[in-house]
């Protein structure tokens, strides 16, 4: 039983790493309609400007929280300006050959930078483990796991109890009945795709005192995260956080008792859920 709950629990904080990240992808796709490939590039960036901020500027962890995020989601609206919305009228697939460059740039910039070793951060806080009865575990995963489920949960009462939530969850959910009922959708556009950004850059710097900080970690998560947001439902929010930590239960709990299934076992859920639903668990089919 204790070894069931730990893993459990190591599911939930691998599942709030997901969350962000499905959190930022469901948006983004929602509003513009752009599978945006480079988010698992955004993550590592994410990482590496923790990294950045220690060593070049000296920097601790709660500023390289505040500060890396605001930075990345800047760098990302003039991508949005400059690059995304030139393609926006044209077939999906430009954008998503776009990101997926931007992606594999920033990949090889890293590796040109850094080399293909990990690098170490040591500066994050709460070191030790804390007592939660039945086992122990480390404090600064507790940490991670509450940063994400406070982030997830104000995004969630942002959306559905201020009006400009309910606009941008329209706009992300139905964005073509939006714009029939008046709305200027596009004045949305660039904010949410920031945000997005920003809610990767965010996961990147949790990630860096537990994860290994590579030039590669972004795209060994993303395909995992686009499963997630697949079977949470394309463009629904609470789909895409909930499925976040089904998924890392789901892994670990494999990890545990069917190890050879423990990589596979989301792309299996994610089939059996696009038989019995094609929307995903929260998505919404769309009739012509």
């Amino acid at each position: 039983m204790t070894s069931f709950l730990q893993q459990s629990f190591n599911g939930l904080v691998s599942g709030s790493f997901y969350a962000l990240l499905a959190l930022g992808l469901a948006v983004i796709f929602g509003m513009l309609r752009v599978v945006n490939f480079a988010h698992g590039a955004i993550y590592t960036l994410g990482a590496f400007g923790a990294v950045l901020a220690a060593e070049s500027l000296g920097l601790g962890f709660w500023w390289a929280l505040l500060l890396v995020p605001v930075v990345l989601a800047a760098a990302g609206t003039v991508v949005e300006r400059l690059l995304i919305r030139r393609l926006m009228a044209l077939d999906p697939l430009y954008n998503f050959l776009l990101t997926f460059g931007i992606a594999l740039v920033c990949q090889d910039v890293l590796r040109m930078k850094y080399g293909s070793h990990s690098q170490p951060y040591e500066h994050g806080p709460f070191p030790g483990s804390l007592d939660l009865g039945l086992f122990d575990f480390p404090r600064y995963q507790v940490f991670a796991l509450a940063v994400s489920v406070a982030v997830c949960t104000t995004v969630w009462v942002v959306l559905t109890r201020t009006r400009v939530g309910m606009i941008v969850r329209a706009a992300t959910e139905r964005p073509e009945l939006t714009r029939a009922f008046g709305i200027d959708t596009g004045r949305w556009v660039t904010p949410v795709f920031g945000f997005g950004v920003a809610l990767a850059a965010l996961a990147g710097v949790l990630a860096a005192p537990m994860r290994a900080v590579n030039s590669t970690m972004g795209s060994d998560l993303i395909i995992t995260v686009f499963a997630v947001v697949v079977i949470g439902g394309l463009g629904s929010v609470f789909g895409s956080v909930l499925a976040g930590f089904l998924i890392g239960m789901l892994q670990s709990l494999a990890a545990l008792y069917v190890p050879v299934l423990s990589q596979t076992s989301v792309f299996l859920l994610m089939a059996v859920v696009l038989l019995v639903r094609p929307a995903g668990l929260f998505g919404k089919e769309e009739h012509a």
